[in-house]
């Protein structure tokens, strides 16, 4: 069955269009006092609905209820309010056509130009433990038909869903109207926002039978992992990560910039000090915290420790900071050829001095930024889901299965290692010292291999260091390795069947060795 069929010969041209009669009913009421003031100076009549109304009329300005309009009240507690001919006629009237013109004024209705409402907070009355009739409340029916029918109708009305797209009304006010164009980018937007909404509603129905990967075009990248593959980036709405970082300075991001950059990201904030994780091809080359001397910057010295790990590795790498990065921090990193540089903000003093590096990307975290709690793989022919890997059992339930009680250095050691190594591809083995990776194996095909990278990387740093194993050693030999190299104590999950080998050959050699009963794959 087809839809109605008008032909398009009847169709009259418009594109810019003045703003007379606007909509609001919003749940998100950031800036709406000011885009109602405005709305008013420039005498556009406003009708709105409920505590919208309510907040409008409060800051003095003129406002006309949808009851009014209808002449019918709101109804079962606010169920009904904007179900109505006298609305949705103005909503859906088109305007282009002479017969919807009339039709219009045969029954005295005025068409809206401009429609603004978000929807209420299902997905955050959900997050905060709603359940049963209280979720079923927040599922919004109103709203979405509105916003529905005036993306539909964008040739004649402009349709905002979110206080970010405010400026661009304020902006078609002064210009005179918004133009076909905008009308139709709002339109996307707000057909994005009702989409993500109900597959939300409809994920809670399903009891998590349902995985939504949902994201906007964000940006068209040169190409991908390599030169022959297309890429792009798409952001999520209401993602608060990297995917919504602001670029300050330098080339524009690449496929791989933006998988090294999460990557170091994941890393610098799996340590609640200041930390800098330092990343080439999705692997640390370092990662350190701070060094605690007094006097001495905190992320620059984070930085400087990390960057000792492995200089030749870290050329070209990219950094990621869990604090603001200041100007000696800036001045640590600037002599060193670096891809990307992300943090979650920048003293102006050391955003002035990255800037002159012209090719160096500089990201700022959004101001709300948050980790994932779920990610995704692709597989062919469907997803993988899990919980993000950030748990870690803290060291009063590690078990010492070998050698003496570490003294608080080497328990600290211990604790940033075991952190640190679960940035590691898989297996991982990394050495550190007084908070800093000194060495690190990683993505090797057996332990024993990773174990010899490891301490052939550390050199002589190797001796005095601890040592942390993302998995257990399945034959004494990996740990052999590192105890030669001078590894003063061991973590590692436990769990084969040779574990007394293990431990047997860590106690010969009087290394301390504790076993954390769980493992951090990173694959």
């Amino acid at each position: 069955m087809s839809g109605p069929s008008i032909d398009p010969a009847l169709y009259r041209p418009r594109d810019i269009i003045p703003i007379r009669r606007a909509l609001i009913s919003v749940n998100d009421k950031s800036g709406l006092v000011e885009l109602a003031t405005a709305l008013a100076n420039a005498g556009v009549e406003i009708v709105s609905t409920g505590s919208t109304a309510k907040t409008i009329a409060a800051a003095g300005v003129p406002v006309i209820e949808v009851a009014e309009v209808t002449g019918y009240p709101e109804s079962l507690d606010g169920r009904v309010r904007t179900l109505h001919p006298a609305i949705h006629s103005g909503l859906l009237a088109d305007l282009r056509l002479e017969s919807h013109e009339a039709q219009l004024a045969e029954q005295g209705i005025r068409p809206f130009e401009l429609v603004v409402s978000n929807l209420y907070p299902f997905v955050e009355a959900i997050a905060a433990g709603a359940t049963g009739d209280a979720a079923i409340e927040q599922i919004d029916i109103g709203g979405p038909a509105m916003v529905r029918g005036a993306a539909k109708n964008h040739a004649n009305v402009a349709v905002v869903t979110s206080p970010a797209s405010y400026p661009v009304v304020l902006k078609a006010l002064q210009l005179g109207g918004t133009t076909l164009e905008q009308r139709r980018r709002l339109a996307t937007e707000a057909f994005q926002h009702t989409a993500s909404y109900d597959r939300a509603v409809a994920d809670w129905f399903a009891g998590g039978a349902a995985v939504d990967l949902h994201g906007v075009l964000s940006a068209q990248l040169r190409y991908g992992e390599n030169s022959h593959q297309t890429a792009a980036l798409y952001a999520r709405e209401g993602g608060r990560g990297i995917a919504q970082a602001i670029q300050l300075g330098g080339k524009e991001m690449s496929y791989n910039n933006y998988v090294d950059a999460d990557a170091a990201l994941r890393a610098a904030y799996d340590f609640t000090e200041p930390a800098v994780a330092i990343i080439k091809h999705a692997n640390p080359c370092g990662i350190a915290v701070a060094s605690g001397e007094p006097g001495v910057d905190p992320i620059a010295s984070a930085h400087q420790r990390a960057h000792a790990c492995d200089p030749l590795s870290a050329f070209g790498g990219v950094i990621a900071a869990n604090r603001v990065l200041t100007l000696e921090a800036a001045q640590s990193i600037k002599p060193i050829f670096t891809e990307v540089v992300i943090a979650p903000g920048y003293d102006p003093a050391a955003l002035e001095l990255l800037q002159t590096k012209k090719d160096l990307r500089i990201l700022q975290l959004p101001a709300d930024f948050v980790r994932e709690t779920s990610e995704f793989k692709q597989l062919s022919g469907g997803i993988l889901v899990q919980d993000v890997d950030a748990d870690f059992a803290p060291f009063d339930e590690w078990t010492l299965a070998a050698g003496e009680p570490a003294d608080a250095a080497t328990r600290a050691d211990l604790e940033f290692a075991w952190r640190a190594c679960r940035a590691v591809k898989s297996n991982a083995i990394l050495l550190a010292n007084e908070g800093a990776s000194v060495g690190v194996g990683m993505g090797q095909v057996n332990r024993v291999d990773s174990c010899q990278l490891a301490v052939t990387r550390a050199g002589d740093r190797a001796k005095g260091s601890v040592a942390a194993s993302d998995a257990f050693f399945p034959f004494p030999d990996g740990a052999e390795i590192l105890i030669e190299a001078g590894v003063r104590a061991i973590v590692q999950p436990g769990g084969s069947i040779r574990d007394q080998l293990v431990i047997d050959a860590a106690n010969a050699a009087g290394v301390t060795m504790y076993l954390t009963g769980e493992r951090h794959f990173f694959h």
